[in-house]
């Protein structure tokens, strides 16, 4: 790739009638019949404010205040907006550190001959861009409405393929996992069977103890954001410095003695669905996410798959509590009395219900008390009334359940698929960190 260069002495022609009388004077005759007063040798003052000046440079490659602007709005786009004041300035030094590692990674595939053709990324712009169902030239108008661009996205696509090339060409093919490493795993999950594991996602924040108040804030900062609904897995591509930054910090299923110490301690205290406060841990301060628990190699019946409808009323704006019992009375009743799903929407049409059916619901993927109270229905019963008036009041009827298989635990090439991830994954940050070394940053 031909890497940009950046000009910072551009300059532009002043505006004072001073200025450009005597540059009239001194600069002869003018350079073309233009009918305006330009000398033919113009003399510039003032710098052209429309050039950016770069927030760095990065072994040539220039990477300019507009481009950090757009990769933030694209940022702020995946977290809907929801960035508060004073967490701009920490998040915009983690996009340039990502904007830099991008920039070093293409480098990095382009000099090992790796191209990205132009097709692919345009490619994977167009199935982005059905996410926001918008296509053609809305997508590229659409970010530029938030405030980003189709060239800092397509950018952003670039770097992601030519990594994913380069740890394949420079990493992957070397990584070798033996049949005894995959046995041994196995053998432990067997000899570990009935014990308690965790789906866990993590965020860490690098520090040293010159900066560990600073670290602590920042990790402080990300809780309290994730526990006022921001996504987890957003926060982490955002901000963990951990090789699972690209998956949204997901650990997947591990035991606590898999963890040190106080992060083992951690998941097993945390409920399903909370996130830790900041852990110190060596080298900086860990968030942990409990998203799942379970019990090793037992069939557990929050995997069975339910066919539920969703019977729901809606109240007029302003209904009071009051008003609302005795449509929620009837609701009850009719759900409980109508002889199961096939006549639901016959019921339903009697007070003014919607219905909504959905017949491939993972127990384990619902609320917890939905969960307990579904798994103890027999088909053709329905749950407790629930929601609000200032939305809708629901109740589900179960129409069907598929019980889940005897859990035979992972298979041999399950094991080896995870472990050469692991693996990968682990070599690509070492990877990462002697580009960054070995680069030439200029910071301006």
């Amino acid at each position: 790739m031909k890497l940009g260069t950046f000009r910072s002495s551009a300059l532009v022609l002043a505006g004072s009638l001073l200025a450009a009388t005597a540059l009239a004077q001194t600069a002869g005759p003018m350079a073309s019949p233009t009918g305006l007063n330009i000398p033919a040798n113009p003399e510039f003052l003032a710098p052209n404010p429309n050039i950016r000046k770069a927030t760095a440079i990065v072994n040539g490659h220039v990477i300019t205040g507009t481009d950090l602007d757009h990769r933030l709005a694209l940022v702020a786009l995946a977290s809907d907006g929801r960035i508060p004041a004073e967490e701009m300035a920490r998040l915009r030094a983690q996009v340039l550190r990502n904007l830099i590692d991008e920039t070093l990674q293409i480098q990095a595939a382009e000099s090992k001959k790796l191209k990205v053709e132009p097709r692919e990324i345009n490619e994977y712009f167009a199935e982005y861009s059905r996410n926001f169902n918008r296509g053609g030239s809305d997508f590229p108008t659409y970010l530029k409405s938030v405030g980003s661009s189709e060239r800092s996205l397509k950018r952003q696509i670039h770097g992601e393929m030519a990594w994913m090339r380069l740890k394949g060409r420079e990493i992957e093919q070397f990584v070798n996992i033996g049949q005894e490493e995959v046995q041994a795993i196995l053998d432990r999950l067997n000899a570990s069977k009935g014990q308690q594991e965790y789906n866990v996602s993590e965020i860490f924040l690098s520090g040293t103890s010159e900066n560990a108040a600073q670290t602590l804030a920042s990790a402080q900062a990300i809780v309290e954001r994730v526990r006022q609904g921001f996504p987890f897995a957003v926060a982490a591509q955002q901000n963990s410095e951990a090789s699972t930054r690209g998956v949204g910090g997901d650990l997947s299923w591990v035991r606590a003695e898999q963890l040190p110490g106080d992060l083992a301690e951690a998941v097993r205290v945390l409920p399903v669905g909370q996130v830790s406060n900041p852990i110190a841990i060596p080298g900086g301060y860990s968030i942990l996410l409990v998203k799942d628990q379970r019990r090793i190699l037992i069939t557990d019946q929050r995997d069975a798959v339910l066919s539920l409808k969703q019977v729901a009323i809606r109240f007029p704006a302003g209904t009071t509590e009051e008003q609302s019992r005795p449509l929620i009375q009837r609701l009850v009743s009719t759900t409980q009395n109508m002889g199961g799903c096939g006549r639901a929407e016959q019921a339903a049409a009697t007070i003014g219900a919607e219905v909504t059916t959905n017949d491939q619901v993972v127990v384990r993927e619902l609320p917890g008390t939905l969960q307990e109270m579904l798994l103890a229905l027999n088909v053709g019963q329905a749950t407790s009334p629930f929601g609000s008036i200032e939305d809708r009041v629901s109740v589900l009827v179960l129409c069907g359940r598929d019980d889940p298989e005897q859990n035979e635990g992972p298979s041999f090439a399950q094991v080896e698929r995870q472990l050469n991830d692991q693996r990968v994954n682990q070599r690509a940050l070492r990877y990462l960190r002697d580009l960054r070394r070995d680069a030439v940053v200029d910071y301006r």
